[in-house]
């Protein structure tokens, strides 16, 4: 093999993620720390980054492992936390969050990531990127730490739309099941549906609805239905997928990271109560690591938006560069793998493994 195709086959392996500088409640140094951080683990992925480009320049410029890797987009307006969805439609094409799914419609990136505002960018990427055929509602997908041998369950939706009647938690379960198969490597993920109880019986007229369909349709598509599943089994090992509505979902997802946080502070509180508490932690600083990464939500930042022609991947607005960087690495293995055909396929029903 000559030189001249080692390197066209290195080129054609990079990866190219579309990056919102600018939406972020830290500000695009934490997210310029974040690329830089990806970029040391993974070096097969360069950035397209949109923002203010003087700004972006100095920023770059002081992480040496960015150097020609990074293409500048000018955009000099920013979609803030405030702005309503409605208004950003109208008015968004000077803006970084606009901008940073424009590279993903165009095909010169193959995800966006943002720390955006979440109905800003759904609505933009709705919008741009168009809905597959199928989906009649988008849902936003997160991987919540569980006692699985994975180490996580996939979730979703976490707050796409907060309305989601029994065709849309179908989708929702094809949906979920295509990103555990590919994202997890889960040959035949088991779906549950999120309810009050267990029982058939208990729940909404939809989410009954929702039971019979997905039991009806689990067979052909190629994952197991457990059935109902309660707010204590979305950490557990009950199932892979837990399907609900955005409104409940969201609440959820959000109380953990809460009661998350309060652990480690509960934690940080006890060690510092004397001098022999202090002792014991040095005594336990490995296996209090170790919690750590399995409780800190930073780790597992990123919500991907399913049902979509193109990736996007929704980081929290409070992201810090350990943060941004679990968002770009999580975006760089669905860009590897190719997610959105495969999902594609298997929301339309296309027949055979290799495209599930």
């Amino acid at each position: 093999m000559t030189a001249q195709t080692d390197q066209a086959d290195a080129k054609a392996a990079r990866i190219t993620i579309s990056v919102d500088a600018m939406g972020g409640d830290n500000g695009p140094a934490a997210v310029i720390a974040g690329c830089s951080t990806s970029a040391q683990k993974n070096h097969n992925i360069r950035f397209i980054l949109h923002g203010p480009s003087e700004e972006l320049k100095a920023l770059v410029a002081r992480k040496r492992v960015l150097e020609g890797r990074c293409d500048i987009r000018h955009a000099p307006d920013v979609v803030s936390m405030n702005d309503k969805p409605g208004q950003v439609v109208r008015n968004s094409k000077g803006t970084s969050m606009w901008s940073a799914i424009e590279a993903v419609r165009d095909g010169e990136a193959s995800v966006a990531v943002s720390c955006g505002n979440t109905g800003a960018l759904m609505a933009l990427s709705m919008i741009r990127l168009r809905k597959l055929p199928g989906v009649n509602r988008p849902a936003i997908a997160v991987l919540y730490p569980s006692s699985n041998p994975q180490g996580f369950n996939v979730m979703l939706d976490v707050g796409a739309d907060i309305r989601a009647d029994a065709d849309d938690l179908l989708r929702f379960a094809l949906m979920g099941m295509s990103y555990a198969r590919n994202g997890l490597d889960l040959p035949r993920p088991r779906v549950g549906l999120l309810n009050v109880g267990t029982e058939e019986h208990k729940g909404r007229t939809e989410l009954k609805e929702a039971y019979e369909l997905i039991r009806d349709h689990h067979e052909e598509a190629g994952f197991e239905f457990v059935g109902f599943v309660e707010g204590g089994d979305i950490s557990g090992d009950v199932c892979d997928v837990i399907v609900t509505d955005g409104f409940t979902g969201n609440v959820a997802i959000k109380t953990g990271e809460g009661t998350a946080s309060l652990i480690g502070e509960r934690l940080r509180e006890a060690f510092r109560y004397s001098p022999l508490s202090m002792l014991a932690s040095l005594l336990a600083y490995t296996s209090l690591n170790r919690l750590k990464k399995k409780i800190d939500p930073r780790r597992v930042n990123g919500g991907v938006f399913l049902g979509l022609n193109g990736t996007v991947v929704k980081s929290h607005g409070s992201a810090d560069a350990t943060g941004v960087s679990a968002a770009i690495k999580l975006a760089a293995q669905l860009a590897d793998i190719q997610f959105t055909d495969k999902l594609a396929a298997r929301v339309a029903g296309l027949p055979g493994e290799e495209t599930s």
